[in-house]
Protein backbone atom coordinates (compact mmCIF):
# COMPACT_ATOMS: atom_id res chain seq x y z
CA UNK A 1 0.00 0.00 0.00
CA UNK A 2 1.18 3.29 -1.07
CA UNK A 3 1.95 5.71 1.75
CA UNK A 4 1.38 8.94 -0.99
CA UNK A 5 -2.12 10.24 -1.82
CA UNK A 6 -3.36 9.92 -5.35
CA UNK A 7 -6.13 10.01 -7.41
CA UNK A 8 -7.58 9.65 -10.30
CA UNK A 9 -11.28 10.31 -12.42
CA UNK A 10 -12.46 7.26 -14.88
CA UNK A 11 -15.69 6.98 -16.46
CA UNK A 12 -17.52 4.07 -15.29
CA UNK A 13 -20.76 2.24 -16.32
CA UNK A 14 -23.01 1.01 -14.05
CA UNK A 15 -25.13 -2.39 -13.99
CA UNK A 16 -28.21 -0.22 -15.44
CA UNK A 17 -26.19 0.61 -18.39
CA UNK A 18 -25.67 4.48 -17.63
CA UNK A 19 -22.58 6.23 -17.02
CA UNK A 20 -21.08 8.02 -13.54
CA UNK A 21 -17.64 8.99 -13.30
CA UNK A 22 -15.70 7.58 -10.36
CA UNK A 23 -13.22 9.34 -7.98
CA UNK A 24 -10.19 6.34 -6.87
CA UNK A 25 -7.08 6.18 -5.42
CA UNK A 26 -5.54 6.14 -1.65
CA UNK A 27 -5.38 8.42 1.62
CA UNK A 28 -2.93 7.43 3.61
CA UNK A 29 -3.40 3.35 3.54
CA UNK A 30 -7.49 3.91 3.10
CA UNK A 31 -8.83 2.90 -0.31
CA UNK A 32 -11.51 5.75 -1.92
CA UNK A 33 -13.79 4.75 -4.34
CA UNK A 34 -16.85 7.03 -4.71
CA UNK A 35 -18.97 7.24 -8.55
CA UNK A 36 -20.46 10.71 -9.32
CA UNK A 37 -23.12 11.62 -11.77
CA UNK A 38 -21.05 14.26 -13.71
CA UNK A 39 -16.95 14.84 -14.57
CA UNK A 40 -17.54 18.31 -12.67
CA UNK A 41 -18.65 16.62 -9.77
CA UNK A 42 -16.01 14.38 -9.67
CA UNK A 43 -13.20 17.13 -10.82
CA UNK A 44 -14.53 19.04 -7.25
CA UNK A 45 -14.60 15.81 -5.31
CA UNK A 46 -11.04 14.82 -6.33
CA UNK A 47 -9.71 18.73 -4.99
CA UNK A 48 -11.10 18.05 -2.01
CA UNK A 49 -9.56 14.30 -1.42
CA UNK A 50 -6.12 16.05 -2.20
CA UNK A 51 -6.67 18.61 0.18
CA UNK A 52 -7.39 16.40 2.78
CA UNK A 53 -3.92 14.48 2.08
CA UNK A 54 -2.40 17.84 1.95
CA UNK A 55 -3.66 18.52 5.19
CA UNK A 56 -2.92 15.23 6.87
CA UNK A 57 0.15 15.07 5.66
CA UNK A 58 0.76 18.78 7.68
CA UNK A 59 -0.72 17.52 10.47
CA UNK A 60 -3.75 19.13 9.98
CA UNK A 61 -7.66 17.57 10.11
CA UNK A 62 -10.59 19.54 9.30
CA UNK A 63 -12.97 18.96 12.15
CA UNK A 64 -16.64 20.37 13.56
CA UNK A 65 -16.21 22.74 16.56
CA UNK A 66 -18.18 25.34 18.50
CA UNK A 67 -15.41 27.91 18.33
CA UNK A 68 -14.51 30.74 16.17
CA UNK A 69 -11.53 31.17 14.10
CA UNK A 70 -9.63 33.42 17.19
CA UNK A 71 -10.38 30.95 19.85
CA UNK A 72 -8.87 28.38 17.76
CA UNK A 73 -5.69 30.27 17.38
CA UNK A 74 -5.70 31.02 20.84
CA UNK A 75 -6.05 26.87 21.64
CA UNK A 76 -3.59 26.26 19.52
CA UNK A 77 -1.28 29.13 20.74
CA UNK A 78 -1.97 27.53 24.07
CA UNK A 79 -1.05 23.88 22.90
CA UNK A 80 2.19 24.85 21.56
CA UNK A 81 3.14 26.54 25.01
CA UNK A 82 2.21 23.32 26.95
CA UNK A 83 4.79 21.59 25.38
CA UNK A 84 7.35 19.42 27.32
CA UNK A 85 4.97 20.20 30.17
CA UNK A 86 3.38 17.15 32.21
CA UNK A 87 0.42 18.52 33.55
CA UNK A 88 -2.61 18.96 31.53
CA UNK A 89 -3.75 22.48 29.85
CA UNK A 90 -6.68 22.23 32.38
CA UNK A 91 -4.89 21.34 35.32
CA UNK A 92 -3.37 25.12 34.74
CA UNK A 93 -6.29 26.52 34.08
CA UNK A 94 -7.77 25.43 37.14
CA UNK A 95 -4.98 26.81 39.07
CA UNK A 96 -5.63 30.25 37.35
CA UNK A 97 -9.40 30.06 38.28
CA UNK A 98 -8.75 29.43 42.33
CA UNK A 99 -5.75 31.92 42.52
CA UNK A 100 -6.40 34.59 40.08
CA UNK A 101 -8.81 37.18 40.99
CA UNK A 102 -10.12 40.14 38.39
CA UNK A 103 -9.62 43.73 39.80
CA UNK A 104 -13.41 44.75 41.17
CA UNK A 105 -13.02 47.82 39.69
CA UNK A 106 -10.68 50.42 38.14
CA UNK A 107 -9.13 52.12 41.36
CA UNK A 108 -8.35 56.20 41.06
CA UNK A 109 -4.52 56.65 42.90
CA UNK A 110 -5.76 59.44 44.50
CA UNK A 111 -8.12 57.09 46.55
CA UNK A 112 -6.53 54.31 46.67
CA UNK A 113 -3.68 56.24 48.80
CA UNK A 114 -6.57 57.98 50.63
CA UNK A 115 -7.94 54.91 51.93
CA UNK A 116 -4.77 53.50 52.90
CA UNK A 117 -3.29 56.73 54.86
CA UNK A 118 -6.73 56.69 56.80
CA UNK A 119 -6.09 53.60 58.02
CA UNK A 120 -2.37 54.01 58.75
CA UNK A 121 -3.52 57.06 60.52
CA UNK A 122 -6.05 54.98 63.01
CA UNK A 123 -2.75 52.93 63.72
CA UNK A 124 -1.50 55.50 64.49
CA UNK A 125 -3.94 57.02 67.09
CA UNK A 126 -4.00 53.48 68.34
CA UNK A 127 -0.19 53.64 69.34
CA UNK A 128 0.91 51.32 66.63
CA UNK A 129 2.56 53.18 64.25
CA UNK A 130 4.80 55.53 65.51
CA UNK A 131 4.69 59.26 64.43
CA UNK A 132 8.11 59.08 61.88
CA UNK A 133 6.91 55.72 60.50
CA UNK A 134 3.41 57.94 59.25
CA UNK A 135 5.39 60.56 58.16
CA UNK A 136 7.79 58.54 55.99
CA UNK A 137 4.46 56.68 54.24
CA UNK A 138 2.53 59.62 53.92
CA UNK A 139 5.23 61.91 52.12
CA UNK A 140 6.19 59.12 50.09
CA UNK A 141 2.46 57.79 48.98
CA UNK A 142 2.28 62.10 48.11
CA UNK A 143 5.35 61.56 46.22
CA UNK A 144 3.80 58.87 44.61
CA UNK A 145 0.90 60.62 43.51
CA UNK A 146 2.43 64.14 42.36
CA UNK A 147 4.50 62.00 39.91
CA UNK A 148 1.24 59.86 38.76
CA UNK A 149 -1.77 62.50 39.39
CA UNK A 150 -4.59 60.51 37.45
CA UNK A 151 -3.14 57.23 37.12
CA UNK A 152 -5.65 54.07 38.26
CA UNK A 153 -4.06 51.78 39.97
CA UNK A 154 -3.52 48.72 37.58
CA UNK A 155 -1.25 51.19 35.24
CA UNK A 156 1.02 50.57 37.38
CA UNK A 157 4.23 48.08 36.41
CA UNK A 158 7.42 46.86 37.48
CA UNK A 159 9.43 49.02 34.99
CA UNK A 160 7.40 52.47 35.94
CA UNK A 161 7.75 51.80 39.83
CA UNK A 162 11.15 50.69 39.35
CA UNK A 163 12.21 54.44 37.42
CA UNK A 164 10.06 55.84 40.49
CA UNK A 165 11.87 54.42 43.40
CA UNK A 166 15.42 55.02 41.57
CA UNK A 167 14.53 58.96 41.27
CA UNK A 168 17.66 61.26 42.73
CA UNK A 169 19.74 57.90 42.49
CA UNK A 170 19.13 57.24 46.32
CA UNK A 171 21.65 55.03 48.45
CA UNK A 172 20.64 51.23 48.29
CA UNK A 173 18.98 51.66 52.34
CA UNK A 174 16.69 54.54 50.71
CA UNK A 175 16.19 52.67 47.59
CA UNK A 176 15.00 49.29 50.07
CA UNK A 177 13.25 51.69 52.45
CA UNK A 178 10.66 53.26 49.71
CA UNK A 179 10.40 50.13 47.51
CA UNK A 180 8.78 48.65 51.48
CA UNK A 181 6.42 51.37 51.51
CA UNK A 182 5.68 50.82 48.04
CA UNK A 183 4.63 46.99 48.38
CA UNK A 184 3.02 47.23 51.59
CA UNK A 185 0.84 49.62 49.86
CA UNK A 186 -0.03 47.76 46.76
CA UNK A 187 -0.83 44.73 49.24
CA UNK A 188 -3.16 46.94 50.43
CA UNK A 189 -4.84 46.97 47.18
CA UNK A 190 -4.26 43.22 46.30
CA UNK A 191 -6.52 42.80 49.59
CA UNK A 192 -8.93 45.30 48.64
CA UNK A 193 -9.26 43.34 44.71
CA UNK A 194 -8.40 46.58 43.18
CA UNK A 195 -5.81 45.17 41.47
CA UNK A 196 -4.40 41.17 40.88
CA UNK A 197 -1.00 41.05 41.55
CA UNK A 198 1.65 43.58 43.26
CA UNK A 199 3.95 44.74 40.60
CA UNK A 200 6.96 45.74 43.27
CA UNK A 201 7.29 42.14 43.78
CA UNK A 202 9.24 42.13 40.64
CA UNK A 203 11.26 44.77 41.54
CA UNK A 204 14.90 43.85 42.67
CA UNK A 205 15.43 44.38 46.27
CA UNK A 206 18.84 45.34 47.81
CA UNK A 207 20.87 42.92 50.29
CA UNK A 208 22.95 45.73 52.25
CA UNK A 209 26.18 44.93 54.62
CA UNK A 210 26.20 46.63 57.28
CA UNK A 211 28.79 48.07 58.89
CA UNK A 212 27.74 49.49 61.65
CA UNK A 213 30.75 50.20 64.13
CA UNK A 214 31.47 51.82 67.59
CA UNK A 215 28.80 54.71 68.42
CA UNK A 216 29.50 58.18 68.81
CA UNK A 217 29.95 59.93 72.07
CA UNK A 218 31.34 62.65 74.09
CA UNK A 219 34.33 62.41 76.50
CA UNK A 220 33.67 62.74 80.06
CA UNK A 221 35.58 66.16 80.26
CA UNK A 222 33.60 67.10 77.34
CA UNK A 223 30.50 66.25 79.18
CA UNK A 224 31.37 68.20 81.75
CA UNK A 225 31.75 71.24 79.71
CA UNK A 226 28.98 70.70 78.09
CA UNK A 227 26.86 70.97 81.51
CA UNK A 228 28.33 73.97 82.77
CA UNK A 229 27.77 75.86 79.43
CA UNK A 230 23.91 74.47 79.64
CA UNK A 231 23.59 75.67 83.30
CA UNK A 232 25.02 79.15 82.10
CA UNK A 233 22.51 79.30 78.67
CA UNK A 234 19.19 80.75 79.22
CA UNK A 235 19.29 80.43 83.19
CA UNK A 236 19.44 76.65 82.96
CA UNK A 237 16.38 76.59 81.19
CA UNK A 238 17.47 73.56 79.20
CA UNK A 239 19.50 71.55 82.36
CA UNK A 240 16.16 69.10 82.93
CA UNK A 241 16.80 68.24 79.48
CA UNK A 242 20.36 67.69 78.64
CA UNK A 243 20.38 65.82 82.04
CA UNK A 244 17.80 63.23 82.01
CA UNK A 245 19.03 62.30 78.22
CA UNK A 246 22.50 62.48 78.97
CA UNK A 247 22.53 60.57 82.49
CA UNK A 248 20.02 58.44 82.12
CA UNK A 249 20.15 57.84 77.93
CA UNK A 250 16.45 58.61 77.66
CA UNK A 251 16.13 59.06 73.77
CA UNK A 252 16.48 62.68 72.88
CA UNK A 253 14.02 63.54 69.96
CA UNK A 254 12.03 66.83 71.40
CA UNK A 255 9.25 65.96 68.32
CA UNK A 256 9.13 61.85 68.45
CA UNK A 257 11.52 60.79 71.33
CA UNK A 258 10.84 59.57 74.48
CA UNK A 259 11.77 62.68 76.23
CA UNK A 260 9.44 64.35 73.98
CA UNK A 261 6.53 62.23 75.81
CA UNK A 262 8.24 61.79 79.64
CA UNK A 263 6.02 63.77 82.11
CA UNK A 264 7.63 64.82 85.45
CA UNK A 265 5.68 62.51 87.54
CA UNK A 266 7.50 59.26 86.02
CA UNK A 267 10.76 60.91 87.25
CA UNK A 268 10.77 59.77 90.84
CA UNK A 269 13.97 60.78 92.91
CA UNK A 270 11.95 59.36 95.83
CA UNK A 271 12.59 55.81 94.60
CA UNK A 272 15.78 56.46 92.70
CA UNK A 273 13.80 55.79 89.31
CA UNK A 274 12.73 56.97 86.22
CA UNK A 275 9.70 54.78 84.52
CA UNK A 276 9.41 54.47 80.78
CA UNK A 277 5.97 53.62 80.32
CA UNK A 278 4.74 51.55 77.28
CA UNK A 279 3.55 54.68 75.56
CA UNK A 280 6.45 56.30 75.90
CA UNK A 281 8.80 53.74 74.96
CA UNK A 282 9.94 53.68 71.27
CA UNK A 283 9.54 50.00 71.72
CA UNK A 284 6.87 49.98 73.66
CA UNK A 285 7.54 47.86 76.16
CA UNK A 286 7.84 49.49 80.27
CA UNK A 287 11.19 49.90 81.78
CA UNK A 288 12.66 51.09 84.56
CA UNK A 289 16.05 53.69 84.37
CA UNK A 290 17.83 54.06 87.79
CA UNK A 291 18.67 57.53 88.75
CA UNK A 292 21.84 57.71 89.19
CA UNK A 293 23.63 59.73 91.94
CA UNK A 294 24.81 62.70 89.62
CA UNK A 295 21.68 62.78 88.07
CA UNK A 296 19.91 63.27 91.19
CA UNK A 297 21.56 66.13 92.23
CA UNK A 298 21.02 67.90 88.93
CA UNK A 299 17.35 67.10 89.31
CA UNK A 300 17.66 68.27 92.72
CA UNK A 301 19.38 71.51 91.97
CA UNK A 302 16.98 72.21 89.17
CA UNK A 303 13.30 70.64 90.11
CA UNK A 304 11.26 69.99 87.76
CA UNK A 305 7.99 71.77 88.69
CA UNK A 306 10.32 74.53 88.32
CA UNK A 307 12.24 74.04 85.11
CA UNK A 308 9.96 71.46 82.75
CA UNK A 309 11.83 68.54 81.05
CA UNK A 310 11.16 70.39 77.63
CA UNK A 311 10.22 73.98 77.96
CA UNK A 312 7.76 75.47 75.58
CA UNK A 313 10.47 76.77 72.92
CA UNK A 314 12.42 73.24 73.72
CA UNK A 315 12.71 72.26 69.82
CA UNK A 316 14.17 75.31 68.89
CA UNK A 317 16.91 75.84 71.96
CA UNK A 318 18.09 72.79 71.26
CA UNK A 319 18.17 72.96 67.91
CA UNK A 320 20.60 75.83 68.59
CA UNK A 321 22.72 74.49 71.24
CA UNK A 322 23.71 71.43 69.28
CA UNK A 323 24.50 73.42 66.07
CA UNK A 324 26.68 75.16 69.06
CA UNK A 325 28.59 72.33 70.44
CA UNK A 326 28.50 69.71 66.92
CA UNK A 327 26.53 67.44 68.88
CA UNK A 328 24.64 64.50 66.53
CA UNK A 329 21.42 63.78 66.90
CA UNK A 330 21.82 60.54 69.65
CA UNK A 331 25.08 61.31 70.85
CA UNK A 332 23.95 62.29 74.47
CA UNK A 333 22.37 58.70 74.69
CA UNK A 334 25.03 56.66 73.10
CA UNK A 335 27.54 58.73 75.59
CA UNK A 336 25.40 57.32 78.54
CA UNK A 337 25.63 53.68 77.37
CA UNK A 338 29.15 53.83 76.74
CA UNK A 339 29.51 54.92 80.24
CA UNK A 340 27.24 52.44 82.05
CA UNK A 341 29.09 49.63 80.59
CA UNK A 342 32.11 51.02 81.33
CA UNK A 343 31.45 51.50 84.86
CA UNK A 344 29.46 48.08 85.66
CA UNK A 345 30.60 45.83 82.98
CA UNK A 346 27.30 44.67 82.65
CA UNK A 347 25.69 44.57 79.52
CA UNK A 348 22.70 43.05 80.04
CA UNK A 349 21.99 45.43 82.46
CA UNK A 350 22.74 48.46 80.19
CA UNK A 351 20.11 46.69 77.86
CA UNK A 352 17.44 47.17 80.34
CA UNK A 353 18.32 50.35 81.06
CA UNK A 354 18.65 51.68 77.51
CA UNK A 355 15.65 49.56 75.99
CA UNK A 356 18.18 48.20 73.61
CA UNK A 357 18.89 44.24 73.07
CA UNK A 358 22.19 42.81 74.69
CA UNK A 359 23.45 42.19 70.98
CA UNK A 360 23.58 46.07 70.56
CA UNK A 361 25.24 46.77 73.46
CA UNK A 362 27.89 43.93 72.75
CA UNK A 363 27.84 45.54 69.45
CA UNK A 364 28.21 48.98 69.41
CA UNK A 365 28.95 50.10 73.51
CA UNK A 366 31.64 48.16 74.41
CA UNK A 367 34.83 48.70 75.67
CA UNK A 368 33.91 52.16 74.40
CA UNK A 369 35.10 54.06 77.91
CA UNK A 370 37.45 52.73 80.55
CA UNK A 371 36.01 52.46 84.18
CA UNK A 372 37.98 55.73 84.90
CA UNK A 373 36.78 57.89 82.21
CA UNK A 374 33.04 56.22 83.11
CA UNK A 375 33.36 57.45 86.82
CA UNK A 376 34.59 61.23 86.50
CA UNK A 377 31.15 61.37 84.22
CA UNK A 378 28.99 59.86 86.58
CA UNK A 379 30.77 62.72 88.82
CA UNK A 380 29.62 65.34 87.13
CA UNK A 381 27.48 67.40 89.19
CA UNK A 382 26.20 71.16 88.83
CA UNK A 383 27.91 74.16 90.20
CA UNK A 384 25.28 76.63 90.83
CA UNK A 385 23.71 74.27 93.43
CA UNK A 386 25.16 71.50 96.44
CA UNK A 387 23.08 68.32 95.79
CA UNK A 388 20.46 67.65 98.68
CA UNK A 389 21.72 64.97 101.11
CA UNK A 390 18.38 62.85 100.86
CA UNK A 391 18.77 61.63 97.86
CA UNK A 392 22.49 60.31 97.97
CA UNK A 393 21.05 56.59 98.17
CA UNK A 394 19.69 56.53 94.67
CA UNK A 395 20.27 52.65 93.57
CA UNK A 396 22.83 51.79 91.32
CA UNK A 397 23.13 48.59 89.26
CA UNK A 398 26.12 47.69 91.75
CA UNK A 399 23.72 47.60 94.45
CA UNK A 400 20.87 45.94 92.55
CA UNK A 401 23.52 43.29 92.35
CA UNK A 402 24.70 43.35 95.85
Amino acid sequence: MSSTSSFEITRFKNRNGTSSWRVSGWLHGVRIRKNLGTREEAAVEKNLLEIRATQAAAGLRATTTFLTDPQLREAEDAFRRMEGRSRSLLTYLDYAFLNFRDPVAQKRLADAVQDYLKGKKLQHDRLLLSPPQLRCITTELNKLLKHYPIESLDKFTPSVLLVFMERRDPSLKTYNNRRAILSTFFKFAMQQEWIASNPVEKTPYHRIRHRRGSATTITAAGAADLMANIEQYEKGVMVPYFAICLFAGIRPCTRYGEISKLQAASVRLDTGVIHIEPEVSKVRMKRNVTIQPNLAAWLHAYPLDRYPILPTNAEELRGKLFRKYGLTHDVLRHTFISMFVGKFRSMGEAALQAGNSESIIRKHYLDLKSPEEAENFFGILPKHAEPKAKNDNALSPASIAA
